[in-house]
C-alpha cells in the first residue's frame, strides 16, 4: 500500500532514517515503515516540507527537472534587501555548485513580510545593528545549498531557510517535527502531478 507523508523537517536534523553520531533523524519523527523515504533532502541546516513516501514513482516525477515543480523557500537574509539582488535573483546567476560553474534558472523573488513560521531551535542570532528582511523564492530545481549561495551572490547570505511549499502542498500551521499522512489523491493533487 501506498504511503505519503508531509513533515516540517526541524532545523539540525539530517534528511535520512540512518544515523550519524549523535544528529537527529527522520526516525526521531516517529514509526515509519522500513520501504518509506524522503523525496529530495533539506540540509541539515534548513528546515520545513520534506515529503516521505514507499511510492518510487512520485520521487521520479517530483526530482525530474523536466516536470518543473514550484519549490517556494522563505528565507530571512541578512541586510535590507535591494531592487538589484531581486532582478538578479529572478533572473538566473551563475554559482559554482560542487566545482562547476552553472547558470540557474530564472527564479520568482519578492521581499514579504516575517511569515508565521514554528521557533527555530536554536534561534538565528538576534545583531540589534543590521537589519535582516524575508522573501520568497520559488525554484523548479534544487542544486547543492542553491538558495544560499543565490543570495549570497547577490550580497545577502541567508540566516534562516523554510521549504514553504512544492507546488500546492504547504507547511502552513505545521509544528516543527510535526509529520501528517496525505492521502494518495490529495497529495498527487496538491503536487499537480497527473
Amino acid at each position: 500500500m501506498k504511503k505519503y507523508y508531509a513533515i516540517y523537517k526541524p532545523f539540525g536534523m539530517l534528511s535520512q532514517f540512518s544515523r550519524e553520531g549523535n544528529r537527529p533523524t527522520l526516525a526521531d519523527l516517529g514509526e515509519f515503515d522500513k520501504n518509506i523515504y524522503p523525496v529530495g533532502r533539506l540540509d541539515a541546516d534548513s528546515e520545513g516540507l520534506l515529503i516521505l513516501t514507499n511510492d518510487r514513482s512520485l520521487n521520479s516525477q517530483l526530482l525530474d527537472p523536466s516536470q518543473k515543480h514550484d519549490r517556494t523557500y522563505y528565507v530571512q537574509i541578512e541586510g535590507e534587501i535591494n531592487e538589484e539582488a531581486l532582478i538578479g535573483l529572478n533572473q538566473g546567476l551563475i554559482l559554482n555548485i560542487k566545482g562547476k560553474m552553472y547558470h540557474t534558472k530564472p527564479a520568482k523573488a519578492s521581499m514579504i513580510e516575517t511569515p508565521v513560521l514554528p521557533e527555530r531551535d536554536p534561534p538565528v542570532r538576534f545583531r540589534k545593528n543590521i537589519p535582516t528582511t524575508w522573501i520568497s523564492l520559488k525554484l523548479q530545481e534544487g542544486k547543492n545549498r542553491q538558495v544560499r549561495k543565490m543570495t549570497a551572490a547577490v550580497g545577502f547570505p541567508t540566516l534562516r531557510l523554510v521549504r514553504w511549499a512544492i507546488e500546492d502542498l504547504t507547511v502552513a500551521n505545521f509544528q516543527s517535527g510535526e509529520v501528517r499522512q496525505i492521502t494518495e489523491r490529495d497529495i498527487f493533487e496538491q503536487l499537480k502531478i497527473n
